[in-house]
């Protein structure tokens, strides 16, 4: 035992490169995958939190009958929602609606929602439902009716404190008429309201005393105005508004500025109460938009539409529900940041599969040139009759404690994409306080994943040494017999290399196995570059309208070439520890050090040119996958500069490496070098 805790302890001290490449290895691919992934749980959790928080609306009805709706039916919907014998009630409140054109003070028009609120308090705390955060106040002591005004965002311009603006109600019901029926109204019922109406009632004028974040409207794009009709449809994709018109402004005040006209000596509302607003009772029902959410939201919103839907006369066609039923799954703001964060869920799956592939990739060249390079130990081991398990286990746990350090450093990492994710959604969205969750469940799930494919390569190069017998294992591994390689068949081709091409051409057909890995890891590499171009490509192309996105590609972009970057490094790290005696022989020869250095680089830039090549048909695929997965996209709509960005980027990180490995390649000792047995 003392002799295979010296050797193991020998092997940490003498192999510290290899160790340190293996972690930054697992390191990025652990961290970056799940910080990613974790992400989307984090933005859910976030919304979750919110929509119990704020007390969102589950369901807004709003009626299309003129006398909007009744006592009776408000009460019916309460009843309605009556969950369980307890007899918990969902919160319901009543108000007003409506999209309208309005003057500002600026004397320019912007299209306005008014929100005529039957419990409007000072406090908008109090309102019971779609509780808005207060984001600022105005000093306000004068009399007169007042409003709040929603956040500024992108599309909803917002309004100054203190602004004064004037609500011409006759000019606002004009309006609603030519929404409803393409008409104005005559100038026979106005005269009548003009006469039906007090003066001082028909256009009041309110003052912007508060500033809010409501919770329904917190998207920067803005939200799909009344005023489509028919044609509002949030895309289930949550690709953006697109030509939908949208906001420019909120206003929220109380019901009790609408006018009432006196017909026969009766007081009649104008404008009648038109919408209803439930938050249901169970509000862990909700859990960002669960099976069983949908399931009650379409039972609900059915037996509402019918609850509305008069009964037809003998011999009449079944009549249409006065009650229009909004749910969450129409609120664009809820629904399409949920949609964003399902997307990069997915996206983590595929950056999952094709890190796990490039890790085992290079933990199996690592273990296979260590093992190489203990040959004598190994065989010394067997000897002494250590069992096979026991020879592989070190190996096995050079790597696990590699891995382990690195999934350590992982989850730190992880958890600061996770919030930088978090933060970058904050373009697009005014985005919910932000949960402190981190999902460790998926971290988990890609870390014993990532563990299980070293794990695999180490068992494999393990079997493949220990399979030699002893006395083959202490005998210097003979170098692979010369042969001539393709193009040296081709004489007129071959011919017109200079010598120092032919040799280099040589060596890297003749080492086929790290030939092929630095190709392969440098495909993988490229694909996923390319991948987070083509996403970013449908941000600036207007295909997805989110800032958030960008900053996604972006981060991909980055991470694919630093993996491309320790990729290349620990590949070529190899190269130069198997050929130190070939490189000291150059310099013995007279070889200047930028002649040396260029024998391994135009190794590095032949592989990386064919790797690219290979690369650009698993790009393909990949982004077939991506686009498949996040429901976006086609390989022909992409920007034809992309397929050249991705091998620039490429080309980029392989030089860095080129510049770092200069002084180890340069810095090889002649003496030890050439006295080494290869």
């Amino acid at each position: 035992m003392k002799t295979y805790l010296k050797t193991l302890g020998r092997m940490f001290k003498k192999h510290i490169t290899r160790f340190l490449s293996i972690i930054f290895i697992v390191l990025i691919a652990v961290g970056f995958s799940s910080g990613i992934g974790s992400s989307t749980t984090k933005i859910d959790t976030s919304l979750n939190d919110y929509y119990v928080d704020r007390s969102v609306a589950d369901f807004i009805i709003k009626s299309s009958a003129d006398e909007g709706f009744s006592q009776e039916d408000i009460d019916a919907v309460k009843q309605l929602f009556t969950d369980g014998e307890e007899g918990e009630e969902a919160i319901v409140r009543t108000g007003m609606s409506v999209d309208v054109e309005l003057e500002y003070p600026d004397g320019n028009t912007y299209l306005t929602r008014l929100y005529f609120l039957d419990d409007f308090n000072a406090d908008p705390e109090d309102w019971g439902v779609n509780l808005p955060q207060v984001i600022s106040s105005y000093n306000y002591s004068g009399e007169g009716y007042v409003a709040y005004a929603q956040q500024g965002n992108k599309k909803i311009a917002g309004v100054k404190e203190g602004s004064q603006i004037t609500l011409d109600f006759i000019d606002i019901l004009n309006q609603l008429s030519v929404q409803n029926s393409g008409e104005p109204l005559n100038e026979t019922y106005i005269t009548m309201l003009e006469r039906l109406i007090p003066e001082e009632q028909r256009a009041p004028s309110v003052t912007v005393t508060k500033t809010l974040q409501s919770p329904l409207l917190f998207a920067e794009d803005g939200e799909p105005s009344y005023v489509n009709g028919e044609d509002v449809e949030i895309p289930e994709t949550g690709t953006g508004l697109g030509d939908l018109v949208t906001l420019e402004n909120v206003l929220y005040m109380s019901s009790d500025i609408l006018p009432v006209m006196s017909v026969f000596g009766v007081e009649t509302e104008l404008i009648p109460t038109g919408d209803i607003y439930v938050a249901i009772a169970d509000r862990t029902l909700f859990a960002n938009y669960s099976g069983g959410y949908k399931e009650y939201t379409e039972k609900m919103s059915g037996e509402i539409t019918d609850m509305f839907t008069p009964e037809p006369a003998e011999g009449e066609e079944p009549a249409e529900s006065t009650a229009q039923v909004i749910t969450l799954y129409d609120n664009f703001s809820f629904f399409s940041l949920h949609s964003y964060s399902q997307k990069v869920e997915a996206l983590s799956w595929v950056l999952v599969v094709a890190f796990i592939f490039v890790t085992a990739l290079v933990v199996f060249s690592n273990i296979s040139r260590l093992m190489e390079e203990e040959r004598a130990q190994v065989a010394c081991l067997r000897t002494l009759g250590y069992s096979a398990f026991k020879i592989i286990f070190k190996y096995a746990l050079f790597a696990a404690i590699a891995a382990g350090i690195a999934g350590v450093a992982a989850y730190f990492v992880g958890s600061g994409i996770s919030i930088f994710v978090y933060e970058v959604f904050g373009y697009s969205y005014v985005m919910p306080p932000m949960s402190a969750f981190f999902d460790v469940t998926f971290f988990l799930v890609v870390f014993c994943v990532i563990v299980a494919a070293i794990m695999f390569a180490t068992l494999f190069s393990g079997i493949k040494m220990i399979t030699e017998t002893p006395a083959n294992l202490l005998r210097p591994k003979p170098p692979k017999a010369g042969k001539k390689v393709i193009f040296e068949r081709i004489p007129p081709l071959w011919n017109l290399l200079s010598f120092k091409y032919k040799s280099t051409v040589r060596n890297v057909l003749r080492y086929k196995s790290r030939f092929l890995m630095t190709v392969i890891a440098v495909a993988i590499s490229m694909s996923l570059v390319m991948a987070g171009l083509a996403i970013l490509d449908l941000c600036t192309t207007g295909v997805i309208n989110s800032v958030s996105l960008v900053g996604i590609s972006i981060m991909i972009i980055a991470f694919a070439g630093l993996l491309t970057a320790v990729v290349i490094y620990t590949l070529t790290n190899i190269n130069i520890s198997e050929r130190s005696r070939e490189l000291a022989t150059l310099m013995v020869l007279g070889y200047y050090d930028g002649e040396v250095s260029g024998y391994i680089y135009r190794e590095i830039y032949i592989d990386t040119l064919i790797g690219v090549i290979f690369g650009y048909p698993l790009a393909a695929l990949l982004i077939w996958v991506v686009f498949d997965m996040i429901g976006l996209g086609t390989l022909g709509g992409i920007s034809w500069y992309m397929w050249l960005v991705a091998p620039a980027v490429v080309a980029l990180f392989t030089w860095i490496v080129t510049l770092v490995l200069r002084r180890k390649i340069v810095g090889v000792d002649m003496n030890e070098s050439l006295k080494a047995i290869e």
